[in-house]
């Protein structure tokens, strides 16, 4: 019985009016099974098709996956499953610009590979042409990408630049070879982004191969999620799938089985840094073993923050700074693994001894029934957002296909209530043992305490006892358009607070709250951005009413995602618990206790988390490109204080200013709060007049703005040793506002430029898709809406000796735009795709909560986001390339790169 944790959301759901219960089915097409609204199809090639269709958003997901991930490389061949990946989104002889279709249709999409399974998904706006071009085009992609020599020779430096990157992460090194040191012979040994040699050298024949053999219907399960037509769709996944021959290939078999492992295990990396981490591992059974669940269960109770017992023994007591456990659990036997962050110069081995101690006396210590609830809420809670959401599980439900059968998430949710102390205690026993654990050295041992990794059972026998149910509820198909948002939403002042109340059923009856509390004016906060930062850290660190641990378990009871954080809160819960979580909101908003003790935690927490950016590429240059903009004096709100100064005010700050700050600042006297979702409008404004009426701010409310300065270019280099990428900004500020009339032509052109459009923009057609630089580049207009301070900047990842070519393309690329200007093709994509992102953004419930408080602060309504996108429907390749011309200037830009530039490495 497997449990897997990547959970998200309810159980309950509206399945679309449309069926193909009652229709006979298309030629070739088998029904298999139904569980909860998901309808399994089987063609006679092969292929498996999962169907859940749900209106509660206009928005569909396709989402396929392969089982085929980094275990089924061969020697030489590794991080290859990645790399076919990548090569997918090349192109076919019949879709030659894949890129430009999403970038065209404002398609999200993107693909993922793992150990055990590598999958393609795309999220659009609903509509028949659009799902008719999503299936055909991954059926064509199945079978007909092309794979070809000349992609794979740019492809395969961005692809050596994300495992540059993922280099630079201290913990991301220390994973990797966690796995290489875990395993003797078991593919698992190996991470799927590869070894740097074998990316650098694969052959595209072996590509090839790799290709043929896993991409076929019999290795592949298609879903598709969301608001469609069941039997239109069945019917066009017939036409394009069905006619893919079933292969006569045979899938190879693997017969290699990890050996018990006879001794601890240590290893060391060392390289430069400014955080120290210790990891323990111990080799656990697959996911469709019964001990999964234990195994599962014991991760929260010793690896969560705040309620852990690794965070109350090292985190509380000032060992360490954070605590994390972390399950790779998968087809096969998979990795526990248990980390801390220790401070820079304190003590690490009494951490590792503290850890050893904690983790593999658990078994003698069960959890107690107050953990184990704890931890069961918790689940639950994961599983109902997943589950109410179906862009998000049409695309995680891909873990469990890849364990063999897609009911496994309904088996493992139905089974967290069968989960006891004594299971949890006896896997913990099993498996948390010396000779299991991968941290110590070989040492001989007359009596080894050894660890017997049991086979998993077959998919056929974990299923043999399961049973479907089904939870179905009502939702309304809402249309997000700017004006029926305006129609629907009620919207009140209760004093000087804002009120929009957006009220309509969805799925799984879920409601966002967005709060704004407007604080403080230019004079007040003089000196108080450290105090500010710190007080909103610590609302959910403990109140009048609720310790630390207490408040996360009223999070949990009232099914709260998102925390009470300082004056701008977001988050979402059930229509049964919206006004518990109004209170509750307010109440850690007013009512903060302050402890001490978390204070210095909190302290030490976040000196940790700077000072792990000191060294780093990324943070070194936007720290230097911030300093180098910085025109406010040291004190002004608006001051950008440098990583080394942000450290300095964390370590000296005080609790007694911390606590003035909330005295003296908080309060409705001028504030926004919107509400979104499923619930019941009278209600929740009686709460609302109950809670913010009379809640007054002791300083006056006055809006710090920024104004336009312009700064003098320079180009700016930062040495950041031992590191493997590098990072190229550049930035200049403009002077524009979002309601000037060429703001929207401005926004195209910086979206076909490099903000927006993807990898079809110019900047990374050019340096990723055509030049292979770069695995992330990209462009960005900031633009605000009271005044004409905003800015343009560009980015680039790179290899430190890649970086002068980065620049040379942009400046290139840049230029050309310039010069030639837009087409009016380009135009015309980049007008589909932006309005097809909007739209989709309108069906997201938090994105309109958080929009409404923008809204309420500065006088608008969505009526305001109608005119804009009417501006840029209403845009010609000439009006777009006009204010590129007046706001990008390459010769105003500031350059900063960051990395280390004495590396003499071969890069293409």
């Amino acid at each position: 019985m497997p449990f897997i944790r990547l959970l998200a959301a309810a159980f309950l759901f509206t399945l679309a009016a449309t069926s193909v219960s009652a229709q006979p089915l298309p030629a070739g097409v088998t029904k298999v099974t139904s569980v909860e609204g998901i309808t399994e199809y089987r063609l006679d090639n092969g292929l498996k098709v999962l169907l859940f269709p749900d209106r509660s958003k206009p928005t569909i997901v396709v989402n396929i996956t392969y089982l085929v991930g980094s275990r089924n490389e061969n020697y030489g061949e590794t991080g290859m499953a990645h790399l076919l990946e990548h090569l997918v989104f090349k192109g076919t002889p019949k879709n030659p610009d894949i890129d430009q279709q999403f970038n065209q249709r404002g398609a999200r999409t993107n693909g993922t590979t793992s150990t055990d399974r590598t999958n393609y998904f795309e999220l659009f706006q609903a509509n028949d042409e659009n799902l008719k071009w999503a299936l055909e085009l991954e059926a064509d992609r199945m079978v007909n990408s092309n794979i070809a020599k000349k992609d794979l020779d740019s492809e395969m430096t961005v692809v050596r630049n994300e495992y540059e990157s993922g280099e630079n992460s201290p913990i991301g090194v220390l994973f990797k070879r966690m796995q290489s040191v875990a395993y003797d012979w078991h593919s698992y040994s190996r991470s799927p982004i590869g070894n740097k040699s074998d990316i650098e050298n694969v052959k595209i024949e072996n590509l090839q191969a790799f290709y043929r053999t896993y991409y076929q219907p019999d290795n592949a399960v298609l879903l598709v999620a969301g608001a469609f037509d069941e039997a239109k769709a069945l019917a066009i996944v017939a036409k394009a799938f069905g006619a893919i021959p079933k292969p006569a290939r045979k899938l190879p078999d693997f017969w290699t089985v990890e050996p018990t492992q006879d001794g601890e295990r240590e290893f060391t990396v060392r390289r430069k840094g400014d955080i120290q981490v210790v990891a323990v591992a111990y080799k656990v059974p697959s996911n469709l073993h019964l001990d999964s669940d234990g195994i599962a269960f014991a991760n929260f109770i010793l690896g969560d923050t705040p309620t852990g017992r690794m965070h109350k023994a090292l985190v509380d007591t000032g060992k360490a700074a954070q605590v994390a456990g972390i399950p790779r659990l998968g087809v096969d036997p998979g990795l526990h693994v248990f980390a801390a962050a220790v401070k820079k110069g304190d003590p690490i081995e009494p951490v590792r001894e503290e850890m050893i101690r904690i983790l593999e006396s658990f078994g003698a210590t069960p959890p107690t029934k107050d953990e184990v609830e704890r931890a069961r809420v918790n689940y639950y809670n994961q599983i109902e957002k997943t589950f109410a959401n179906p862009e998000s599980f049409g695309v995680q439900l891909s873990e469990y296909i890849a364990l063999g059968d897609w009911r496994l998430f309904f088996l493992s949710r139905d089974d967290l209530a069968k989960v006891t102390p004594e299971m949890i205690a006896k896997a913990a026993k099993a498996y948390y043992r010396r000779d299991n654990r991968t941290i110590g050295i070989f040492q001989p041992e007359d009596s080894p305490q050894r660890a017997e990794i049991p086979f998993a059972p077959t998919v056929a026998e974990v299923m043999k006892d399961f049973k479907a149910t089904t939870v179905v509820s009502e939702s309304e198909a809402f249309e997000p358009t700017q004006a029926n948002i305006d129609a629907r939403t009620k919207r009140f002042t209760i004093g000087g607070t804002k009120v929009a109340l957006l009220s309509k059923k969805n799925r799984g009856e879920t409601v966002n709250i967005s709060i704004a509390l407007r604080v403080g004016n230019e004079k007040a906060l003089f000196g108080k951005r450290t105090a500010a930062q710190l007080a909103g850290a610590m609302l959910s660190r403990g109140t009048t009413k609720f310790s630390r641990q207490q408040l996360a378990d009223e999070y949990d009871r009232l099914k709260i995602s998102g925390r009470v954080g300082g004056p701008g809160t977001s988050l979402q819960t059930t229509k049964g618990n919206v006004e518990a979580t109004l209170r509750l909101a307010v109440h850690v908003l007013r009512e903060p206790s302050f402890p001490e003790s978390e204070f210095e935690q909190l302290k030490k927490v976040t000196a940790t988390s700077i000072q792990s950016q000191l060294s780093e590429p990324t943070a070194r240059a936007s720290d230097a490109l911030s300093q180098h903009f910085n025109s406010y004096p040291r004190g002004d709100w608006r001051y950008a204080l440098s990583l080394e100064e942000m450290l300095a005010a964390i370590q000296a700050a005080k609790l007694e200013d911390v606590k003035a700050f909330h005295r003296d600042f908080y309060g409705a006297s001028v504030a926004e709060v919107a509400v979104v979702g499923d619930f019941d409008e009278a209600r929740v404004t009686a709460v609302l007049k109950e809670l913010f009426e009379g809640w007054n701010s002791r300083t006056p409310y006055e809006r710090v703005e920024t104004e336009y300065r312009p700064v003098a270019p320079a180009t700016l280099t930062v040495d950041t040793p031992d590191k493997e990428n590098a990072m190229w900004l550049a930035a200049h500020n403009v002077e524009l506002r979002d309601d000037d009339p060429d703001y929207a032509a401005a926004f195209v052109a910086n979206y076909i430029l490099g903000g927006g459009a993807g990898l079809d923009s110019r900047l990374a057609s050019r340096i990723r898709q055509k030049e292979g630089l770069s695995y992330g580049v990209g462009s960005d207009l900031s633009v605000g809406p009271v005044t004409r301070a905003g800015s343009w900047s560009a980015y680039a990842i790179a290899a430190p000796q890649n970086v002068a070519k980065v620049e040379a393309a942009f400046r290139e690329e840049l230029d050309r735009a310039l010069k030639e200007g837009f087409t009016e093709a380009e135009v015309a994509t980049a007008k589909s795709g932006i309005l097809q992102m909007r739209a989709q953004n309108r069906a997201q419930d938090g994105t309109v909560a958080a929009a409404w408080v923008s809204n309420l602060e500065l006088g608008r309504t969505f009526a305001f986001s109608k005119l804009t996108e009417d501006r840029i429907m209403a845009l010609k390749a000439a009006d777009v390339t006009a204010a590129l011309r007046k706001y990008i200037d390459p010769a105003k830009a500031t350059i900063v790169k960051a990395g280390d530039f004495s590396r003499k490495a071969v890069a293409k």
